[in-house]
């Protein structure tokens, strides 16, 4: 999926896990506009507790407002469980039915989890394009086969090696799971200004610590 009329900035986040406050929080000191910039939601917006489903309706709003959305590992986990919901989750959930499992933009891949190395892009699956971990992240040569710099969510960038609360970065590959399930941070990055907004998630300072920040990531 391209866009090439819209000349405003690309946006992209990832594993909300359920803070829609965050999210709101974040996209408000970026001021984003959906008339001219490009938001990318990058999967993972629900948690594991019921708490979560205004966040789904808030992606989905966002979504209706010009957003693009695509599928995480919480999503489809959701859609294949066949327990009795309200009518209003079922909308929610046939509406996922719809959202894709990645987009192409600009030169870059967004994806939830990453891809199947040595397997091309129409060919990969969307269990490893919601689930990989390792073995997308920890292969040099993993991006090879596709056709951009993968910007992707699903493992935390502390378990790759960066620092608690900032993102990862490899060739062609950017890691944008900033923790927030895991009470570290929630991250907005601005793609080509290379700029990113995050907040707190963590308890005793919850969507405090607001920090905005000047980055070379597109090396």
């Amino acid at each position: 999926m391209n866009s090439t009329e819209n000349t405003g900035r690309l946006l992209v986040i990832s594993d909300i896990h359920g803070h829609k406050h965050g999210l709101s929080l974040l996209l408000s000191e970026a001021a984003y506009n959906p008339r001219e910039d490009r938001l990318i939601l990058g999967g993972d917006y629900i948690n594991d507790t019921p708490d979560t489903w205004g966040t789904l309706e808030t992606i989905q709003a966002l979504v209706q407002g010009g957003a693009q959305a695509i599928l995480g590992n919480k999503e489809t986990k959701l859609m294949n469980q066949p327990k009795e919901k309200t009518k209003a989750v079922r909308a929610l959930i046939d509406w996922l039915h719809t959202l894709p499992a990645y987009i192409e933009e600009e030169g870059f891949l967004f994806v939830h989890a990453g891809f199947r190395p040595g397997v091309p892009l129409e060919d990969q699956t969307l269990k490893d394009m919601t689930e990989i971990r390792e073995e997308f992240w920890g292969e040099s040569d993993s991006v090879d086969d596709q056709p951009g710099t993968v910007i992707f969510g699903h493992t935390p960038t502390f378990r790759m090696g960066a620092s608690p609360g900032e993102l990862w970065r490899a060739k062609r590959k950017i890691g944008i799971d900033t923790g927030a399930k895991h009470g570290c941070r929630l991250t907005l990055l601005d793609v080509h200004a290379q700029m990113t907004y995050s907040c707190s998630t963590a308890l005793d300072s919850m969507y405090q610590d607001i920090r905005i920040q000047n980055l070379n990531i597109l090396k």
